[in-house]
């Protein structure tokens, strides 16, 4: 089978041989950080990107950076071509380590625990592209700091399942009447031509696909980035979600609702196209 081989602590190994202690952090804390990222025809996409937000993550949990990202990269690289090359994505997590006890406070010393794995990249099913997802809103219930990319993430898994018992593919979230982001994705609506998404804080992961959904519509259509109220979502001519697995998708239903025409709408299809386009211009491009 492909994607057997990880990475943990300096080596490459089996993944069904790869162990942590059940004291480590991570584990015992969700103290821990992690970065997706896909990688087409052997190539990360938005390499430096993801790992100027892994490092700012890891800054804002104060765990020292196990690696620059030169070093990064060859790691990734090597986890790669022993996975195949090709299409896939790459896992990244950090966690703060291992002690021998279980505080709250960080310990005085000890190495972080870096953990890398190789994954099949999802695809979108001729009937996904044709007809879109569907999505239903969720009541924000996360804690204050969704701006880092922690692993602690049962809110997001429950609101996910919500979302899957509904028959839905994601689960928009918002608070107090407004829409922040999906619970693993980026949102964007349009409204008269418009391309609007909700600016970057506390509440919201920085989206690496977000912002290179906001470079290539920028010049192709106006953009807003700015607060969207619950109604606007319910009201817009398309929804769009961003992922590093998804790249650009569209929603077509929310809450049971259709959204526009309830098809992929037509500045959709020429996003897409041209994120699909910028990803054959970077095969053979070095990523750092």
């Amino acid at each position: 089978m492909p994607f057997q081989v990880c990475y943990l602590d300096g080596d490459f190994l089996p993944l069904q041989e790869a162990r942590i202690s059940p004291l480590d952090r991570g584990f015992l804390f969700g103290d821990s950080v992690y970065e997706v990222l896909p990688v087409f025809d052997g190539r990360m996409f938005r390499f430096r990107e993801h790992f100027d937000r892994l490092a700012r993550s890891l800054s804002e949990i104060r765990i020292p950076s196990p690696h620059s990202h030169e070093e990064w990269l060859a790691l990734l690289e090597a986890l790669i071509e022993r996975n195949g090359g090709g299409t896939m994505y790459v896992y990244v997590q950090v966690t703060r380590g291992m002690e021998f006890g279980r505080n709250h406070t960080f310990p005085a010393q000890v190495r972080p625990t870096v953990f890398a794995l190789a994954s099949q990249l999802p695809t979108f099913t001729a009937e996904q592209r044709a007809q879109g997802l569907s999505a239903i809103t969720v009541e924000d219930f996360r804690w204050g700091r969704c701006d880092i990319k922690t692993t602690a993430l049962l809110a997001n898994v429950l609101m996910k399942q919500q979302a899957a018992d509904a028959g839905a593919q994601e689960a928009i979230i918002t608070r107090d009447g407004e829409v922040l982001e999906g619970a693993s994705t980026s949102v964007f609506i349009v409204r008269n031509g418009v391309l609007v998404t909700p600016p970057n804080s506390h509440r919201i992961l920085p989206g690496t696909t977000r912002d290179a959904t906001l470079e290539l519509a920028t010049g192709v259509m106006p953009v807003e980035i700015r607060a969207i109220a619950l109604a606007e979502l319910l009201a817009a001519d398309e929804v769009w979600i961003s992922a590093a697995t998804r790249d650009i998708a569209p929603i077509t239903s929310v809450d049971g609702n259709p959204i526009g025409s309830g098809k992929p709408g037509p500045l959709w299809q020429k996003i897409h196209a041209a994120f699909e386009q910028s990803r054959l211009q970077l095969a053979g491009t070095r990523a750092l």
